[in-house]
């Protein structure tokens, strides 16, 4: 998540009577010319009165596209224009999956800095899954990264590139180092460039990062701290955010994705819908992650709506904590309140949800096997997962889940596109 966006799947649309009128008639002697030229002048009149009595019909070269695979093709906040081709397309592609692979398509595995590609060679060729996320601290530089992904793509079908992920936010948070990696600030210090700045930084990392063979940087974060930031563990302690307040954030937090994608990369903002008022890391901690202060038409909140209306990122990443005045019953990633009532229903936003990190100590009470069903039944798509032994029961949970209920059966499915349009556009698949 190439210096552009390479996007795939854009229609072809043939010319309305291409060529018919405008056949070159020669005239020739005698009877046959007299004949040629009576069959040339009913033409010209049928076309005309074709012309002035159906509006709807276009001359040749004249037909509009119902839609594109650029960013003309999609309405506010990143849902497809009607007649999208490229939705059509995934649908396609999606229908012609078992549901093996279809729910394969739902997960990211990790790969783990010392570990050898192959761990996944069986969860990517045997299970199907379709991305993966570069973790750890890689310091082998471009090269090493490189070398690690090019295999794991080996693994994919042919035709069926792999998402590949990492978190490159900057400061503390920079899984990618060595030779042709930049250090990079953290979020604060970006916070202090002027967005033209940043935007243009951004591109320089993201173009680091293609040429790592990594398209999709899990950033950036967009969370505005409330509060003193030495009591917000997961951001404002760390200086993961931009410091400013919603507006100063939201402005940077569009650069950047905008940055990352002038290099070919796609981008994750997260934590949705903010972790900036809460104590605990959700990483670490299931203790102090509710959330208390965060409404569903705030600030805070409003900061990703902003960027998502103004950059269009190509996923958003829901948070692990639980917000008191929007759902009190849930974490978000785990909400149908929050991702199919604010998010897709009042936002419109119609890209990739994932989730952050599945095998995170905030979810630690829910069954395995049951983390991913609670993702997708709430409306998002990409299990995010932090540890090589979750993988396996995810998807098993998944693949049972659909098997005894077909409603969620059809929601896996309308994830699988979800995720497949993305891997169109991106170029991975065709």
């Amino acid at each position: 998540m190439a210096g552009h966006r390479r996007d795939r799947g854009r229609g072809r649309y043939g010319r309305y009577g291409s060529g018919v009128y405008r056949k070159a008639a020669r005239t020739r002697r005698g009877s046959a010319g007299v004949a040629v030229a009576v069959v040339a002048a009913v033409l010209v009149v049928a076309s005309v009165v074709a012309f002035l009595c159906l509006p709807n019909i276009r001359r040749g070269g004249d037909a509009a596209p119902t839609g594109g695979s650029g960013p003309s093709s999609l309405t506010r906040g990143g849902t497809p224009a009607p007649g999208d081709p490229v939705t059509a397309r995934a649908k396609a592609l999606v229908d012609g999956m078992t549901l093996e692979e279809r729910v394969g398509q739902l997960v990211m595995a990790p790969l783990f800095a010392g570990d050898d590609p192959s761990v996944l060679e069986d969860a990517i060729s045997g299970r199907h899954v379709g991305s993966v996320l570069v973790i750890g601290n890689w310091r082998g530089g471009v090269a090493d990264v490189r070398r690690a992904v090019d295999t794991l793509q080996s693994y994919a079908p042919q035709g069926a590139g792999l998402i590949v992920a990492t978190d490159q936010e900057g400061g503390q948070v920079q899984h990618l180092s060595g030779a042709g990696f930049d250090e990079m600030p953290s979020a604060v210090e970006q916070g202090r460039m002027d967005p033209a700045r940043l935007r243009s930084s951004a591109a320089g990392w993201g173009g680091q990062l293609a040429q790592a063979g990594v398209n999709v940087d899990l950033a950036p974060v967009t969370d505005t701290v409330v509060g003193e930031r030495s009591a917000n563990d997961p951001i404002g302690a760390l200086d993961r955010d931009f410091g400013l307040d919603a507006a100063g954030n939201a402005s940077h937090a569009a650069a950047f994705v905008e940055g990352l994608r002038d290099a070919g990369v796609q981008a994750s903002v997260k934590h949705y819908p903010g972790l900036g008022a809460v104590k605990g890391n959700t990483d670490f901690t299931a203790e102090g992650i509710v959330d208390t202060t965060t409404t569903a038409d705030g600030a805070e909140i409003s900061a990703f709506h902003t960027v998502i209306g103004q950059a269009r990122p190509a996923m958003v990443m829901m948070s692990l904590a639980t917000y008191q005045s929007i759902d009190a019953a849930n974490p978000a990633a785990f909400s149908s309140t929050i991702i199919d009532g604010v998010l897709r229903g009042r936002q419109g936003f119609d890209g990739v949800v994932t989730s952050d990190s599945l095998s995170a100590t905030a979810v630690s009470g829910t069954p395995t096997d049951q983390l991913g069903v609670r993702l997708v039944e709430a409306g998002g798509d990409l299990a995010c997962i932090g540890q090589s032994g979750y993988v396996t029961p995810i998807l098993d949970g998944l693949e049972a889940k659909a098997k005894a209920d077909d409603a969620f059966a059809a929601k896996v499915a309308r994830s699988a596109e979800r995720v497949v349009r993305l891997k169109l556009r991106m170029g991975l698949m065709h």
